[in-house]
């Protein structure tokens, strides 16, 4: 059964610091791309970061660079978004999901997705 399982989430002050992770299972991680999207209440989904199936980091919101960091580990099939100088405006349901190692900006998830996890700044 594939599944992706987010964890880390949690409330923060501003300028604090959160480490989210996706833990995969049911497939092997290596042969997706995977993508951090956010969604906060009445908003659209927003793409965050997407990481490709080798590592190559290909997209950052402009909303976020310079503040968060995604990475995989492939051998623990785990996809980490390390954020820092977290703001208000990052309050929002994040959640992983994989796409197709030609969808190179991971433009198009695939429907299964995590349950998400909810971040919180707020002083």
């Amino acid at each position: 059964q594939v599944q992706l399982v987010e964890s880390g989430g949690g409330l923060v002050q501003p300028g604090g610091s959160l480490t989210l992770s996706c833990q995969a299972s049911g497939f092997t991680l290596l042969y997706y791309n995977i993508a951090w999207f956010r969604q906060a209440p009445g908003k659209e989904r927003e793409r965050v970061s997407c990481i490709t199936s080798t590592g190559g980091v290909t997209y950052y919101a402009d909303s976020v660079k310079g503040r968060f960091t995604i990475a995989r580990d492939n051998a623990k099939n785990t996809v980490t978004l390390q954020m820092n100088s977290l703001k208000p405006e990052d309050t929002a349901d994040y959640y992983c999901a994989r796409t197709t190692p030609s969808d190179s900006l991971c433009e198009t998830p695939f429907a299964s997705r995590g349950q998400g996890t909810q971040v919180t700044v707020s002083s």
